[in-house]
């Protein structure tokens, strides 16, 4: 007998409160409610995490080893559990040699086409593989590009040896890189480069026979010798940047040059496959074309021993485009893709699957789409459902919840004051009901009534880079702009990559990770955690350092980290809480020592709201309160930074820049991951910025903060080529009025309370 609900009873992980729910199967649930409430507790940390462990399982150890690890969530049980498939907001990353292309197969495919009617025939579909020997172009081994050493500017010639000729801090007078030429014997170390032989600059550039003996550890080594080129190029060219430290990255951007290959112009690939062609065109000319050009031409391949692929070609490019992802093209590095494109790029996988009863796990999936874009989203999750599998969508904007099959509201506030189910049924009934969601669903928001007048300009002349066609603006001052249109239309590169060029003063608040280590928290991040060091150790008469989990006060167990980690070789590792601490990072000395009653471990629990009220400190309760003026006053001041998503590190970074006198803002969808009714207080919190004298820039899709911006810079009228135009240039009463605008057409439907643009038409 078929299970028609996933149960999950006594739900508890991070701020759940034992909460007991059934989630439908087969259809699509969206998960909502405010920031920090639980949502992704209930759904990622207890749903998908539970089934990723149960499958995990049923795999041999060996095989375990080198699949992810997932601890067994805090649940009493989950029954009627199915196989998860989570799309999150992670972005792809990847090398030089990973493309849109690749991660999607369709360049597979596209190798597949050229190895079986490509002509002249030159073998095999690996011939096409710019990432396999047979494939790719010799000279810059199938990146497309060279990365040489610019000796002008690695080399000060009017130095020697001794006064610091080489211009990198890895060979700096006195290192060890340094006296491998030094101790060489073969130059005179006070000689300037300038005045060396042809032979001296050959054995120092390229090599000579020989070794070095030099100091180590009290003793002596030798060390081959090893010419500056061939040391440089071994040690930094032929790495990845993120083998290299950001260090060595940011030293090797200042002695390099980067161009397009000579040999493949920059087309990555064998002469031979280049001559291959299809149409006249080879394989490279058609990675490089849009998803839309790219189906087309496909679509004229009419050799019907191909005709099976070509289709298979034809719908996978068909579902990028209905993701709103028609500009990219094929040999786009996915390392150079947003969150939400990566996100809506690995849903092109799931899209052609014919498994079914799976449960599919999105992450606020609208991220980076304009309105338009998101009702071809919602029927794709509709597919999904509709083809026997189980859709749960965590999310916050408005027209993916009025196309949900079930609701589950989870509130009714954030951290400690949210894990509560307060709603679960249709939308009809969410929207009747008294939750924060519920409440807002029901707001119609206008356009404001009043339009503040700029004080100045920051003016963009003659535009082309990328997509751009020559377009001029005028950005004003000392108002909010919204910057608007559909994904892809230029919108990141008019502000980005030229404006941001232009003025490199302004103050750049993006969604990327503000760091990766976990012993980093808003206490460190913010600079609060030096203040409050201070304040615990003048009420105690100690050593602030004590109050460090980096430093004297750390529980010497544990290393400060609160928790034990245990490498069990071919098993999963044991992740288990301290014992000596107790989780809580210090020493029990240092958990003695109190400030009004709480110890530093019980101050780092509190939540920025929570800690807002117990710190009357200037220095911290002002940060303090731009933290919670963000939308982010569930999050522990202890909290890891890792933990964060897109969004929580935009608005984190937003807390630290806030209170600069007269800063250009310029914010990149600053409303990435909030709630309905937290719009409201980032919307409040830009309005005390732009009173005080500032400027901010938006670069957004929702239409609630676009009505509230004193003028709009609207760009498309499309993606990719089809973009990269003024479209308009005014205030949003006048842009509700543009019907040749797309942003337009949707705001004005917002205003008459529509859910679609279709239903905006038939109301008039």
């Amino acid at each position: 007998m078929q299970q028609q609900a996933i149960q999950i009873i006594g739900a508890r992980e991070n701020n759940l409160k034992g909460i007991s729910v059934e989630v439908p199967k087969h259809k699509v649930t969206v998960f909502t409610g405010v920031s920090g409430s639980g949502k992704s507790s209930l759904v990622f940390d207890t749903i998908a995490a539970e089934s990723q462990r149960q499958l995990n399982e049923t795999f041999t150890a060996f095989v375990r080893n080198r699949l992810p690890k997932y601890g067994q969530p805090d649940v009493d049980d989950i029954a009627n559990l199915s196989a998860a498939v989570i799309i999150d907001q992670k972005r792809i990353g990847g090398n030089a040699r990973s493309t849109v292309g690749t991660i999607t197969d369709i360049y597979a495919l596209l190798r597949l086409l050229y190895s079986r009617v490509g002509k002249p025939w030159i073998g095999y579909s690996n011939a096409f593989s710019f990432n396999d020997p047979s494939g790719m172009c010799p000279d810059c081994e199938g990146l497309g590009h060279r990365v040489q050493v610019d000796l002008d500017k690695l080399l000060d010639r009017s130095k020697s040896l001794n006064e610091g000729a080489i211009r990198h801090p890895a060979f700096n007078v006195g290192g060890w890189f340094w006296k491998l030429y030094a101790n060489s014997g073969l130059f005179d170390n006070d000689k300037k480069l300038r005045d060396y032989t042809e032979s001296e600059w050959q054995a120092f550039l390229y090599g000579a026979q020989g070794s070095i003996a030099l100091e180590w550890q009290g003793g002596k080594v030798n060390s081959k010798y090893e010419g500056l080129m061939d040391k440089f190029n071994r040690l930094y060219l032929r790495k990845e940047p993120d083998e290299m430290s950001a260090k060595n990255r940011v030293a090797l951007q200042q002695v390099v040059t980067r161009g397009p290959c000579d040999t493949c112009k920059g087309q990555r690939l064998s002469q031979r496959a280049l001559g291959c062609r299809i149409n006249g065109r080879n394989i490279a000319e058609l990675a490089s074309l849009e998803i839309a050009d790219l189906m087309e031409a496909v679509k004229k391949v009419d050799t019907s021993s191909v005709s099976t692929l070509t289709a298979s070609l034809i719908e996978r490019l068909q579902h990028l485009i209905e993701l709103g992802l028609g500009y990219l093209s094929l040999n786009r590095e996915t390392s150079t893709l947003s969150g939400g494109e990566s996100q809506r790029i690995k849903m092109v996988r799931h899209l052609n699957s014919s498994l079914v009863d799976m449960v599919y796990i999105f992450d606020e999936p609208t991220i980076g789409l304009h309105p338009s874009d998101v009702q071809r989203l919602s029927r794709l999750l509709m597919e999904l459902a509709e083809k026997g599998n189980t859709v749960l969508v965590v999310e916050h904007d408005r027209d993916i919840i009025e196309v949900a099959e079930h609701v589950i509201d989870i509130g009714p506030g954030a951290g400690r004051h949210g894990g509560e189910i307060v709603y679960q049924g249709d939308v009809r009934g969410l929207t009747e009901a008294d939750t924060p969601t519920g409440r807002f669903l029901r707001r119609i928001i206008p356009i404001k009534e009043r339009f503040r007048g700029p004080r100045g300009h920051l003016e963009v002349t003659g535009a082309r880079i990328h997509n751009l066609k020559d377009i001029s603006v005028r950005i004003p001052l000392g108002v909010l702009t919204a910057v608007t249109g559909p994904a892809g239309s230029g919108k990141s590169t008019l502000i980005h990559d030229v404006l941001l060029r232009q003025h490199p003063s302004a103050v750049v608040i993006d969604q990327s990770a503000v760091t990766t280590n976990r012993r980093s928290n808003p206490a460190t991040y913010t600079g609060i955690m030096d203040e409050i060091r201070r304040l615990f150790a003048r009420e105690n008469q100690v050593s602030p350092s004590l109050f460090s989990f980096n430093s004297e006060g750390a529980c010497p167990t544990c290393q400060g980290h609160g928790i034990i980690y245990t490498d069990l070789a071919f098993m999963d590792p044991m992740i288990t809480t301290c014992e000596v601490c107790a989780g809580m990072r210090f020493t029990d000395d240092v958990l003695r020592l109190t400030l009004r009653g709480q110890n530093i471990h019980d101050v780092l629990s509190m939540s920025a709201a929570e800690a807002a009220e117990f710190f009357t400190e200037p220095k911290v309760a002002k940060t303090l309160r731009s933290i919670n003026q963000v939308g982010l006053g569930y999050l522990q001041l202890g909290q890891p930074l890792n933990t964060l998503s897109g969004g929580e590190c935009q608005r984190i970074k937003l807390a630290t820049e806030l209170g600069k006198k007269g800063s250009v803002y310029v914010m990149d969808e600053p409303t990435t991951g909030l709630h309905m009714s937290d719009v409201d207080s980032l919307v409040h919190l830009v309005d005390g910025l732009v009173e005080k004298g500032d400027s901010v820039i938006v670069i957004e899709h929702n239409l609630d903060v676009v009505k509230h911006a004193d003028w709009v810079v609207d760009l498309g009228p499309g993606g990719g080529s089809e973009g990269g135009r003024v479209i308009f240039e005014g205030t949003p009463a006048d842009l509700a009025e543009a019907e040749h605008s797309v942003t337009g057409r949707f705001l004005a439907a917002s205003l008459a309370g529509a859910g679609s643009e279709a239903d905006h038409r038939a109301r008039r």
